[in-house]
């Protein structure tokens, strides 16, 4: 036993209520077991209790043994002066109890106990492996749009934090984490730090020349420092040199990563995409908050480097002609993982559920993730069928299944109370 399933058990009234009294032996009858408590103070707060015939209205307190009381300091504590009840897992002291005091180890099944016991020893890949087809799929639902939910919510949180750092300029905003996006998890960093050393103001004032946004992004991220023989590469950098001069830019630190990563990710081509985006987009989050359709959006994302990087990956060698468009599967990963999280979190600020509800519309809409993880779901039998899926998926494995948060999961507690 610990206080996490012991509050658990509280929460859910999963033990037997028959004859229930308190240890000196007033009836207790339980009208409302309290909301939980996420801060300091007492764990269940304005639970409302029937001893005897009084009823109470207070705060609940649990502890596994009743001198954890003493223990933890409560004897002396203001928070805890309005607590009407102590629940206890055992009774281990004869010392007089303030409050009425509930034992419940005489009163939860065996069976939940050595569920939860059996949960907690798994080392698989999710701790209800064996058990978690048996699990009806309202619940599966349910849980899922509150995966999504969560995960968006958390997202949102990481965009207001950057729109404070901009003094709240949401086109500023969009640039930089699109352009996170554009990084992938390798050169996010980089890709981040080119964006917050031009801004998006400057880029448009040049967004009618493609070869001066490539100057502009491609020589902040350190690509124009060297010699070269082609004219193209040379003409870039002396436009770099000279937009540099005018709007007193500084290159970023950061070095670009290649190593294990295929061509058509190299940085190089990404930066060129992105410039070919601003090239052709203008005010894009604007458009993205009007758009009815994701396919509006889709049709704006899917750009082609410019001529030169047909037949190159990098600004020095040539390669195989080949046309470097913003493949679908990158096109899906910036709507999961940069539009649909700033869109909720746009429509958050705003107060507006009408774009939360279009953001989560537009995440049902794109194929499901395709990774390892997701893999695994459906090996162990949990189907997926779009990008809502798997997010909800993507972060029930990481923030409960992982870390054997069973008892907070709405999977956990099916299984737990069967």
């Amino acid at each position: 036993m610990n206080e996490r399933l012991l509050q658990f058990i509280w929460q859910h009234l999963y033990f037997n209520k028959e004859q229930l009294a308190t240890e000196d032996g007033q009836l207790l009858q339980i009208i409302f077991q309290g909301s939980i408590n996420t801060n300091q103070g007492p764990d269940f707060l304005n639970a409302k209790l029937k001893i005897d015939t009084v009823l109470w209205a207070g705060h609940v307190e649990l502890h596994l043994k009743t001198s954890d009381w003493k223990k933890h300091g409560h004897e002396t504590d203001e928070q805890y002066k309005s607590v009407i009840l102590h629940v206890v897992w055992q009774h281990d002291t004869v010392d007089a109890q303030r409050f009425p005091l509930l034992v419940l180890n005489t009163r939860v099944a065996s069976s939940l106990l050595q569920k939860y016991d059996e949960l907690m020893q798994q080392n698989k890949f999710i701790p209800c492996e064996k058990q978690v087809t048996s699990v009806r799929e309202i619940v599966w639902l349910s849980w899922k749009e509150r995966m999504v939910a969560e995960r968006l919510q958390q997202r949102s949180k990481k965009v207001e934090e950057q729109l404070v750092k901009t003094k709240h300029h949401w086109e500023d905003v969009f640039w930089q984490l699109i352009a996170r996006n554009f990084g992938l998890s390798l050169n996010a960093e980089l890709f981040e730090a080119v964006a917050q050393s031009v801004s998006i103001t400057i880029l448009a004032k040049h967004k009618n020349q493609i070869h001066q946004l490539e100057a502009l992004l491609l020589g902040q991220a350190g690509f124009l420092s060297t010699d070269f023989e082609d004219q193209y590469p040379q003409m870039l950098q002396k436009e770099y040199q000279f937009l540099k001069k005018k709007y007193k830019l500084i290159p970023v630190s950061q070095k670009p990563i290649f190593l294990r990563m295929r061509p058509s990710n190299f940085p190089t081509v990404r930066l060129a995409q992105m410039a070919m985006l601003i090239h052709h987009s203008s005010h894009l989050f604007s458009k993205i908050i009007e758009a009815k359709e994701l396919n509006e959006i889709k049709k704006v994302l899917q750009v082609t480097a410019n001529d030169f990087w047909h037949t190159h990956y990098t600004l020095i060698e040539t390669s195989a002609h080949k046309k470097k468009q913003l493949g679908a599967m990158m096109v899906e990963n910036i709507f999961i993982n940069t539009i649909i999280p700033v869109l909720f979190a746009y429509g958050s600020y705003h107060k507006n559920e009408v774009l939360k509800q279009k953001a989560i519309h537009w995440l049902q809409q794109i194929p499901k993730e395709k990774n390892a993880i997701t893999k695994k779901w459906e090996e162990v039998g949990v189907a997926h069928q779009s990008a809502f899926d798997s997010q909800a998926l993507l972060y029930l494995k990481k923030n409960y299944c992982t870390v054997k948060n069973c008892i907070h999961c709405a999977v956990g507690n099916s299984i737990l109370k069967k």
